[in-house]
């Protein structure tokens, strides 16, 4: 254990500042600050000497040195276990220095600002504070550092219960938040720096902070151990950004299929339900009506539906949530739950629920790990005009054929490829996910109705990507799809379109695919 005697305060996010200094003085910490901290220090009482008084040298440069100065960082880096270090300190009249309390320029909420330029951005990056912080951080044998507000209340506990010491196994824990502070720091320039340099689209070094927000039960496999981790930012509607009302821990593949099943209905603005089992889709349904919506996703495959993940995008209230009870179910998602919804979900206290505000912002990168390395890419982010598709067919579908075409291409997005969806009035009729061949991701899309006992006549159907031969279309129109939807773009496009004007089919170019590996 140290006992703490002098403390460095230097703060830009002055939180909770003046509460902590106050318990330092009460402890009888001496107390160095710099000008604005010291300065507000000083107004509400509480005893401090100024950086400049301390080291006898003034701030200059427009106050980009303030602490640059072996006073401090002597003070700071000394070692209280090497007695070459205090010889040295005692030479050189440099006191020793237990606690620093720093927080860096708000270089962040500054670039954030539409009206931020480069040199507001650059006067912005701090030097002596991640300094300081790092200079702390190395020498956590000898002084603690804190870097966040909400760190002081649990500080305070533990300086008050010590009598003003602290355990070395704290103040290493306050040492790892002080590294990751710095590093998130750093990580913020350089991105922003990156972003300036318009002919580079992705940068020449990656970097990413992520935080660790829970232990889960298990990974894809129980015999794997895992544990979910998030950006420092999280984008708003995104799934990390749940709150767990109850059930059960959560799991590696509940939180991977819970991202598909969100993320499929973030795309509708009528009330709908998505029902996803190991990563794809197996119902998806927009109604008028939360229940209705509820019911055409289910009867889509409910089967497959059986321990699925179901996420909707509006309040589920009474009648959906005893429509729910019905099934097993590992996950339901959902923006809220009325009261007498969560009245039902709590007779079965494992099924998991979910909350997560709608928001259709999407991360700006996406990542998929492979064997040593990143493949890094845009998100899939294109919203689609059907209205300004291409019509390649003699036959042109209706306003209500447009709807269902739209609805089946939102749905095809969150569907492994090969996908193909048959859908009418909304509502998927047989989905077909996965396969090598897309004849077979038809075929099997086709046995999915037939075991709901669904016809396909007059149904539409989306493609992920293009028809590479007629036959995929022979196979549609054998099964009674009157519609289509597809990218195109194949050096067989000519044959296929022949294909559907042979069969009386609707044909919709989109120009775009949504290729989902």
């Amino acid at each position: 254990m140290i006992k703490i005697s002098r403390a460095l305060i230097s703060v830009s996010d002055k939180l909770n500042i003046l509460e902590l200094a106050k318990i330092l003085q009460d402890l009888n910490i001496e107390i160095i600050s710099t000008g604005g901290t010291a300065a507000l220090l000083t107004e509400n009482n509480i005893q401090v000497t100024e950086v400049s008084d301390y080291t006898k040298f003034p701030e200059m440069l427009n106050g980009r040195v303030k602490t640059l100065h072996p006073k401090i960082y002597g003070g700071i880096l000394a070692q209280k276990d090497n007695p070459k270090h205090m010889e040295t300190l005692e030479e050189n009249r440099i006191p020793k220095i237990d606690l620093v309390i720093v927080n860096l320029y708000p270089f962040e909420s500054t670039i954030n600002n539409p009206k931020c330029n480069l040199e507001l951005a650059i006067e912005n990056i701090d030097i002596g504070g991640p300094t300081m912080v790092r200079a702390a951080a190395k020498n956590y044998q000898s002084v603690a550092v804190l870097t966040n507000p909400s760190e002081y209340d649990i500080f305070s506990k533990e300086l008050i219960k010590n009598k003003g010491a602290l355990e070395e196994s704290y103040r290493f824990k306050l040492a790892q938040n002080a590294f990751l502070h710095t590093a998130h720091y750093d990580k913020t320039i350089s991105d922003y720096l990156s972003k300036k340099d318009k002919q580079e689209k992705f940068p020449n070094t990656l970097t990413q902070n992520m935080y660790k927000k829970i232990d889960m039960r298990y990974g894809e496999n129980p015999h794997q151990a895992a544990a979910f981790y998030v950006e420092p930012k999280i984008q708003n509607g995104s799934l990390a950004n749940f709150k767990q009302i109850q059930g059960k821990e959560l799991s590696f593949n509940n939180l991977n299929d819970s991202d598909t099943a969100w993320e499929c209905v973030k795309l509708f603005s009528d009330p709908t339900c998505a029902i996803v089992k190991h990563a794809n889709p197996c119902g998806v349904c927009s109604a008028r009506k939360i229940k209705d919506a509820y019911k055409g996703a289910f009867s889509t495959d409910s089967t497959s539906a059986f321990g699925g993940i179901i996420s909707i995008n509006k309040e589920i209230d009474l009648e959906t949530a005893e429509l729910i009870m019905n099934q097993f179910v590992e996950v339901i998602i959902a923006p809220s739950y009325s009261k007498a919804a969560l009245n039902i979900f709590k007779t079965k206290v494992n099924i998991r629920l979910l909350q997560v505000d709608i928001d259709t912002l999407k991360n700006n990168l996406d990542f998929k790990k492979i064997g040593g390395g990143w493949l890094v890419q845009t998100s899939d982010d294109h919203k689609l005009d059907i209205n300004k598709c291409k019509v390649v067919t003699k036959l042109k579908p209706s306003e209500e054929q447009l709807e269902d075409l739209n609805f089946a291409w939102k749905v095809a997005q969150h569907v492994k490829s090969n996908a193909i969806i048959f859908c009418k009035d909304k509502k998927t009729l047989g989905i077909g996910a996965g396969q090598m061949s897309r004849v077979d991701s038809t075929r099997i899309a086709a046995i999915k109705a037939e075991n709901a006992n669904v016809s396909l006549a007059n149904s539409l159907v989306a493609s992920d990507a293009f028809f590479p031969f007629r036959d995929g279309i022979d196979v549609l129109a054998s099964y009674g799809a009157k519609c289509v939807i597809q990218p195109g773009g194949s050096i067989k496009d000519d044959e296929v379109i022949e294909a559907a004007d042979e069969h009386g089919l609707i044909m919709i170019f989109t120009g775009i695919r949504h290729f989902k590996h």
